[in-house]
């Protein structure tokens, strides 16, 4: 169960990474930013899956600043959750361990 809460942060810290290269190049003329989404492998992990966003041809960087910002809070939210749990089973191992001894 753990492997699939480290799984799950290191996918979405991939995404937090193409988000924040994103919003860095929200002034950067003819940009067209990355599209990550997050799929279950068959293993039952999770990874990122990048996409270069459809160019509309515009002049200015086609970031969308909204979007990129709530996806960088849905990020935080889910990564504090896997943490949470991780921790919660860390706890319930060693409390096991702590009965067995």
């Amino acid at each position: 169960m753990i492997s699939s809460n480290v799984s799950s942060i290191l996918s979405h810290q991939t995404y937090m990474n193409n988000n924040a290269n994103n919003v860095a190049n929200i002034n950067t003329d003819h940009y067209v930013p990355q599209n990550t989404v997050i799929k279950e492998s068959e293993k039952g992990s999770t990874q990122a899956v990048t996409t270069k966003a459809t160019d509309n041809g515009s002049e200015k960087s086609q970031t969308n600043l909204v979007k990129e910002i709530t996806d960088q809070i849905t990020i935080e939210n889910v990564t504090a959750a896997n943490v949470q749990a991780i921790r919660t089973q860390d706890n319930m191992l060693g409390s096991l361990l702590d009965l067995k001894a």
